[in-house]
């Protein structure tokens, strides 16, 4: 009877840790928001618009940004720290966390999936590492032709398992080549123009633009051409007029490459400016609530979504493409820092800061359709960015 009793236990122990084992799930629908205060993220799934757990102990957060790998499984948080941490969204776990340096402003992750790069402000240059262990494989300082070392920004990655950036204080574009992560191949462009800000490159991977600060325009290279060097675009766009005091700088990641059309962020304009993809010249100004940060296409590129800096941030707007006309102008709440589309776009979720929620909303009706609560929320990113080229 005794050992009748002790097997019914043990069947019944087994029973309860196979109940306990969590439900399998794709990756497709997670995502993640930044609580940047906390320094923690939540994963998300956009199926429900559900939180699905806290990941606490990422730092500083203030400036975060977040990479995918390939498979959708792991998030890579670049801290402003300087941290580098691989996060597990199934498991709900920090994986693997490194110090790779004083101040770090975003990173990228190679087209094979292999290797993750990092721009750091100090002590400047990027770094290089493993995907799957986070060990550091390549490290090149940004050093310019004067031999002064300079703040990178606009890292992304581009085909070829190559990643470009700019030099802030050095006003240069590098191209760096890694199928051999032991032997980086420099391609440097000096003289662009001054304080490149921030970067983008266009979805097929060809042209990579950096913003300007320091001068009206932006700088082009084109990555079929190395040879044909950096081009001029959009040389003195604000020429005669008076420039706003900047409160924040465009995110250039965020702009919105519609078709044959680009729409970016005017720096110190309350605009945003349309310009031709075919010849790179302006074709329009869409005069807009404030100074632009983000400028976001939905997937279809029938819409693009617009929010602001201080004093217009609880503010924005939808740009209806076609006839470049402001359609809708919503009003979520205080300090409204990032938008995220659902992969498809029949949702954009929104990020309100000062009022410690997220906000969803309906792209094609812009009714307000579900709410999340969180702690000083940032950037918002879904997993879906592990297959497009620059996120």
């Amino acid at each position: 009877m005794r050992r009748y009793s002790i097997f019914t236990v043990f069947i019944g122990l087994l029973a309860l840790q196979g109940c306990a084992t969590p439900p399998l799930r794709g990756t497709g629908d997670l995502g993640v928001v930044i609580e940047r205060a906390a320094g923690s993220i939540q994963v998300v799934e956009t199926t429900h618009r559900t939180r699905l757990g806290q990941i606490a102990g990422l730092g500083d957060l203030s400036h975060a940004s977040v990479n995918y790998s390939r498979d959708e499984r792991y998030a890579y948080v670049f801290g402003r720290d300087g941290a580098l941490t691989k996060v597990d969204l199934l498991k709900m776990r920090i994986e693997k966390r490194v110090m790779q340096s004083g101040n770090s402003i975003g990173g990228a992750i190679s087209q094979d999936g292999r290797l993750i790069a990092v721009a750091n402000y100090t002590p400047g240059g990027i770094k290089v590492f493993d995907s799957e262990t986070l060990e550091q494989v390549a490290d090149i300082p940004a050093i310019d032709h004067t031999g002064k070392p300079s703040k990178v920004v606009g890292l992304v990655d581009a085909p070829g398992n190559r990643f470009v950036f700019s030099l802030y204080d050095a006003g240069e574009i590098w191209v760096a080549e890694l199928r051999d992560p032991a032997k980086p191949a420099l391609h440097k462009f000096t003289n662009i123009g001054k304080e490149p800000y921030d970067g983008m490159i266009t979805a097929d991977g060809r042209y990579y633009v950096a913003g300007l600060f320091g001068e009206d325009g932006l700088a082009l290279l084109d990555l079929w051409h190395l040879d044909a060097g950096v081009k001029r675009v959009l040389n003195g766009y604000g020429k005669g007029e008076q420039k706003l005091p900047v409160y924040k700088m465009p995110h250039l990641e965020g702009w919105a490459a519609t078709g044959n059309e680009l729409l970016v962020p005017a720096v110190g304009r309350n605009e945003v400016l349309v310009i031709d993809q075919n010849n790179w010249m302006e074709a329009g100004r869409i005069p807009v609530h404030g100074q632009p940060v983000f400028v976001v296409a939905r997937p279809d590129n029938r819409q693009v979504w617009v929010n602001f800096a201080f004093p217009n941030n609880d503010t924005v707007q939808v740009i209806d493409v076609p006839s470049r006309a402001v359609v809708k102008t919503l009003k979520p709440g205080k300090a409204v820092l990032h938008m995220e589309f659902t992969p498809r776009g029949e949702n954009v979720w929104v990020s309100v800061r000062d009022d410690d929620r997220v906000e969803v909303y309906d792209s094609e009706t812009f009714a307000k359709i579900g709410e999340l609560p969180a702690d000083k929320p940032s950037g918002i990113f879904f997993t879906p960015r592990a297959h497009r080229t620059g996120l």
